[in-house]
């Protein structure tokens, strides 16, 4: 089959059966990012190019692949949601870069995330006055928390790393 040909045929093929297997494969692996869902996502376009592009890797081998990826992502998550080790090899953990209207600026540093970072997810939630707030906290994702009132118990700051041991 001529090269060109091999790719409209194997792209279409490959690009459908991709989908297909993302969508049985469920929610979880279409979530937000953290860095492995980075590595699953890269692997299955990776495949995907060579399924493309290469004349010496069969649609079959293809397949495989992305089966073998999803599978190996759907094994990992299944069991990081019953091992704490596994977990914490797989995904991070929230981090307190703001508590009680002060900036922490040792996790803040160490996590890379400038004030300026800080004050504007604070701004997208509406919120004037820094001292106010009650939390931000810097998610598995990347993405910032604003937590603007404390609550009773402060049981949504379980797990944050970087929370004073007395309010835990």
């Amino acid at each position: 089959m001529p090269p060109v040909l091999h790719t409209i045929v194997v792209g279409i093929i490959s690009y459908l059966v991709l989908i297909v297997i993302i969508r049985l494969s469920g929610k979880r692996t279409l979530s937000k990012w953290n860095a492995f869902d980075f590595v699953v996502t890269i692997a299955l376009g990776s495949t995907l190019s060579t399924a493309l592009v290469s004349t010496q890797v069969s649609l079959a081998q293809s397949i495989t692949a992305f089966l073998l990826i999803v599978l190996l992502q759907f094994a990992i998550t299944f069991t990081s949601v019953r091992s704490r080790a596994i977990k914490n090899l797989v995904k991070s953990q929230p981090t307190l870069l703001l508590f009680q209207g002060c900036f922490q600026q040792a996790t803040m540093t160490r996590e890379r995330v400038a004030e300026a970072e800080v004050r504007a997810a604070i701004r997208e939630n509406g919120i004037a006055d820094v001292e106010g707030v009650h939390a931000v906290v810097l998610e598995t994702d990347g993405t910032f928390s604003v937590i603007p009132d404390a609550g009773r118990s402060d049981s949504a700051l379980q797990g944050v790393s970087g929370l004073p041991s007395s309010r835990s």
